[in-house]
């Protein structure tokens, strides 16, 4: 193969031929084809000339290959030295392509228009396009030159003393970005030969064809398309964004009502004789009505398989309370004093000893922390609850034989160290296990004080587990409030499916139950998963005249109902909805009510109810005989709540959110509503907030954390100019929502679930919502 450092100027070539080397040169110098496609174009061009040219004289190899009349192109070409085969930089060194670039410009100079973008480098255009040559010619001769193939001869240094200097200024931008781009191609290697200078006007130039290939026209294209902002600045550091001030949109709503006035909810009724404490009640119900019903328990067929009467509940919770302080040791000293944190671990299914194990902590002084039954020894959950038993300091663990047996065991046969968990001592509560007091013995605990009652989890949308302590005075006032507010009397029977250990099922359900003498059917949840209608059967059998459930319940009870006629709920005066604040309970009060209202339930009967751990119960709405108002609903446009404003509807729409009422603020409460942002400033009426409680019935703190404690439990509403509305500390509930008319309290998310969009809000419960709204059946309920 022909090198190509031979003088092709040796032979005489064809004018086609030389043509075709010369875009085999300006392509391989744009990368379009590689070096060995070049050679293997190049040989198969030159193969019927090979043996003309390897009979050229040796000396002409040593010149320039293209001869130049002036001893200073001579010398150049003397200086340069021969490359290694290897160096890919010599395809720049071609005289062929410096010809050919040199036709293209001598060229350019005798038209007035710019050369074909398509020839133009990529790295160089803009030098060309800001250098405008001067109108020295007509269009016609301007076509002629583009269109006429013509050869150009050498000339002397001399008769290119006077070029313009626009196209100096031209060739020197392009050959120094030519230089530029190869060097950085191909490192280690020389720059490409210059066209600027002296030596670029001597050489001749060849025909140059206007074909380019696909490749280059296409990135010339995109090169010419509108330039898109740099890849980094699709990434803004957290910081650059979070100073990012983002635009209000001018047409979006904006509140407009008048800022809100604090609501103060009705006072507690004086002149009732309200006992000293919790504890009081229960001996006084222990001693005076041992016999009285205080909690019955079912099995997961829906039998009764043991009711705990007020006297069995004195006696054994006084029998776990005098074994706690006297029985337990650790090195001949007392395990636990007043005041210690003891863990509660009973099954769903277990109320019976969950409540003897509760009020013996109450009877003892120390501080019961009902949490869940760990599953596996590594579940993520139990491994958050155990960081909260750490925080809270408890080193004992009540529970029952059936249930110690069902944990995992170490290889010692004790139950296993769960991760996370600090180390336990476990007590089975079962009567064979406990020690008779003295007749003469009594607990101290009787007055309701200022400690710790006991303390409820939390677990937030992050996954940790927080703990919201409870004082004996705020837990009194809060069964003294629901006792008012829902009308409870002595003997009455409650039908409770909720969680009696924490929330509205503790609540109702074990507190202020014992305070009104209540009888309490607990159904298990294994129950309602075999036989979703057993809550409406015991009430109907046990002629309940409350029941407490969650919207969940009523949907299942529906799907399960048909067949059934012989349920009656005629002797229900409150039906408690304990989610009544999640925006879908709507939806299944109104299916409840259409389906069962022909079997005797009253449509005021259904009391929507809202509550958080912090604030413990917030909103009950009471029955007509208890002076509440008629209830009420809101139809809410979505584009309004997504901006925290409030504007009414049409229902038809399906961009609307339809929510109901959750009664009014309990007894002896103030409640407000601040914005969700900033400082703690009343909303106006017309705006979406978080509401607030000061009440002596709500949580107190967070344990062991006083940083977040301040800021969620001691928090001081204001006003527009800064003024505080009360004296007394208001506690944060995390719901979302705004006071309507006749003081009724709306809810219409939950702050855990706040999802915020740019400057717009959403919330997790609007997505449940939606669903229900479109197909409850198929959507929420049955994969659930």
């Amino acid at each position: 193969m022909a090198d190509r450092g031979c003088p092709l100027e040796a032979v005489p070539l064809p004018a086609e031929v030389r043509e075709s080397l010369a875009e085999l040169e300006l392509e391989l110098s744009e990368g379009d084809i590689t070096q060995k496609g070049y050679e293997k174009k190049r040989a198969k061009l030159l193969a019927r000339y090979i043996p003309l040219l390897q009979g050229a004289d040796p000396s002409l190899q040593a010149e320039n290959r293209v001869p130049a009349p002036t001893q200073t192109t001579a010398a150049v070409s003397k200086q340069r030295k021969p490359r290694p085969p290897s160096s890919r930089d010599e395809r720049f060194r071609s005289d062929v392509h410096t010809e050919a670039v040199q036709a293209a410009l001598a060229r350019y100079k005798e038209r007035k228009v710019p050369m074909p973008s398509r020839r133009r480098s990529a790295l160089t255009h803009s030098s060309v396009d800001t250098s405008t040559p001067p109108d020295t010619s007509s269009a016609s001769e301007d076509e002629g030159s583009f269109r006429r193939p013509t050869r150009l001869t050498s000339t002397p240094l001399q008769s290119h003393s006077n070029t313009e200097p626009w196209l100096d200024r031209v060739v020197q931008g392009s050959s120094a970005s030519s230089s530029a781009s190869s060097t950085s191609s191909h490192p280690g290697g020389r720059p490409a030969a210059t066209l600027a200078g002296p030596t670029a006007h001597a050489h001749v130039g060849v025909p140059v064809s206007s074909r380019v290939s696909s490749k280059i026209q296409q990135l010339l294209n995109t090169l010419k398309r509108p330039k898109r902002p740099p890849l980094k600045e699709f990434f803004v550091d957290d910081l650059e964004e979070l100073l990012e001030v983002q635009q209000p949109d001018p047409n979006q709503p904006k509140p407009e009502g008048s800022q809100m006035v604090l609501l103060k909810g009705e006072p507690l009724a004086v002149g009732v004789p309200w006992p000293p404490s919790l504890l009081a009640v229960l001996q006084r119900w222990g001693t005076t009505q041992p016999k009285a019903p205080c909690l019955t328990a079912l099995d997961a067929a829906g039998k009764a398989v043991y009711t705990l009467t007020y006297g069995k509940l004195w006696s054994r919770s006084l029998k776990l309370a005098y074994t706690l302080l006297n029985k337990l040791t650790s090195k001949n000293e007392p395990l636990l004093k007043p005041g210690d944190r003891v863990a509660l671990v009973f099954p769903n299914s277990d109320p019976v000893m969950f409540m003897v194990a509760f009020y013996g902590c109450l009877l003892a002084e120390l501080v019961p922390v009902p949490i869940e039954v760990p599953l596996t020894r590594k579940d993520a959950g139990s491994q958050q609850v155990g960081f909260l038993l750490g925080s809270c300091g408890v080193t004992l663990a009540l529970t029952t034989d059936a249930c110690q047996k069902g944990l995992p065991k170490a290889q010692t046969g004790e139950v296993a160290t769960f991760r996370g968990w600090p180390p336990l001592s476990w007590l089975v509560i079962d009567g064979k296990h406990l020690t008779k007091p003295p007749k003469d013995w009594q607990p101290q605990a009787q007055d309701a004080r200022a400690g710790t009652a006991y303390i409820e989890y939390k677990t937030s949308k992050e996954g940790s587990t927080v703990g919201v302590t409870v004082t004996h005075a705020c837990l009194l006032a809060h069964c003294q409030a629901l006792t008012q507010a829902c009308g409870y009397s002595e003997a009455e029977t409650l039908t409770n499916v909720l969680d009696f250990k924490r929330d509205a099922g503790l609540w109702h359900g074990v507190l202020t139950s014992v305070l009104n003498r209540m009888h309490v059917v607990s159904v298990p949840y294994a129950l309602m998963k075999v036989n979703p209608l057993s809550w409406i059967q015991k009430v109907c059998s046990y002629k309940a005249r409350a029941a407490l459930v969650k919207s969940r319940d009523m949907h299942w009870s529906l799907l399960a109902q048909r067949g059934q006629r012989d349920v009656s709920l005629s002797s229900l005066r409150m039906l408690i909805v304990a989610d009544g604040a999640n925006p879908w309970s709507i939806s299944s009060c109104d299916a409840f009510l259409n389906v069962f209202q022909s079997r005797g339930l009253r449509p005021e009967v259904i009391c929507p109810c809202a509550g958080s751990p912090e604030a413990l119960t917030v909103a009950i709405r009471r029955p007509p005989e208890l002076g509440g108002p008629p209830p009420r609903r809101a139809v809410l446009s979505m584009n309004g709540l997504s901006f925290g404003v409030i504007r009414v509807d049409a229902e038809e729409k399906l961009s609307v959110l339809t929510v109901q009422d959750v009664g009014q603020a309990l007894p002896g409460a103030d409640v407000c509503v601040v914005k969700v942002e900033g400082a703690p400033h009343l909303c106006k009426t017309d705006e979406i907030g978080e509401i607030c409680v000061s009440s002596s019935a709500t949580g107190t703190a967070y344990y062991g954390l006083l940083g977040i404690t301040k800021s969620v439990f001691e928090t001081i509403p204001v006003t527009a100019g800064g003024t505080p509305v009360s004296d007394r500390p208001f506690t944060r509930t995390g719901l979302l929502g705004f006071i309507g008319p006749d003081n009724l309290v709306f809810v219409v998310g939950k702050l855990d679930g706040l999802m915020v969009v740019g400057i717009r809000r959403h919330n997790a419960d609007d997505i449940v919502a939606t669903a229900l709204a479109v197909e409850p059946m198929k959507f929420v309920y049955r994969g659930r």
